[in-house]
């Protein structure tokens, strides 16, 4: 089977699942981050290099009320912490990359245990995988404009590439946004350098229904496809 060497996942959907349930916001929130545990066990065992998953937009996190952000920061602090003695990721030599304006906005609390995971995995180099935190794609490109502009550098393909956020990432090949039913759309303008030549699947299960199988089969699915890049 042929295995894409980065896959993007926007895990879209925890709060219509929780209220679909009944639940309370933050019930679908943990239970995303319960799911992707499990994807990133199995995209370990597919054997896939680069694993990118949107934590969060800087919207989600500007723009939400604040106790649902409060409890995102909850979240991310309790699963990080957990990452760094995650056996799985020591034993796979997995680098953990995190990219985004967290460091505006997160907590010190929170940007002290990220900073500590990034610390303890920056020699590994098997599997790479990386967090968007409070990242929106138009701020990436405006950024890396805004950089190219104040050193007089020329704006062509090598160099818009060098001075992105994603700059040590390879192009996405397969692009997965969850909870798409009828609904298959982008966000926030997500990595648009780096999925100009993505597939794209839109599979109709909410995040927190997203299993390590349906990741399995959106795989498989990547393999019977023909990329031709505009050839």
């Amino acid at each position: 089977m042929s295995i894409p060497n980065h896959v993007a996942i926007i895990p879209d959907g925890n709060r219509r699942w929780a209220k679909n349930k009944g639940l309370p916001v933050f019930v679908g929130h943990q239970n995303g981050a319960k799911k992707f545990e499990e994807i990133l066990q199995k995209a370990l065992e597919l054997n896939i290099k680069f694993l990118t998953f949107w934590g969060a937009s800087f919207d989600n996190i500007t723009k939400r009320d604040e106790d649902e952000v409060a409890c995102l920061f909850e979240i991310f602090e309790d699963y990080f912490k957990r990452l760094i003695n995650e056996q799985k990721v020591h034993e796979n030599k997995v680098r953990i990359i995190i990219l985004g304006r967290w460091r505006e906005v997160f907590p010190e609390s929170l940007k002290i245990v990220i900073n500590d995971l990034v610390e303890k995995t920056k020699g590994y180099n098997n599997h790479c995988l990386t967090f968007l935190m409070a990242y929106n794609g138009d701020d990436e490109i405006v950024d890396c404009i805004s950089k190219l502009k104040e050193a007089g550098i020329e704006v062509n393909h090598e160099n818009i590439k060098k001075n992105l956020w994603t700059s040590e990432l390879p192009s996405v090949d397969m692009l997965i946004r969850t909870g798409c039913n009828g609904d298959p759309h982008n966000s926030a303008g997500f990595m648009m350098w780096d999925t100009a030549y993505s597939q794209l699947a839109f599979p109709s299960e909410f995040f927190p229904d997203y299993s390590s199988e349906n990741f399995e089969k959106t795989i498989k699915n990547f393999a019977d496809r023909e990329r031709r890049k505009g050839r």
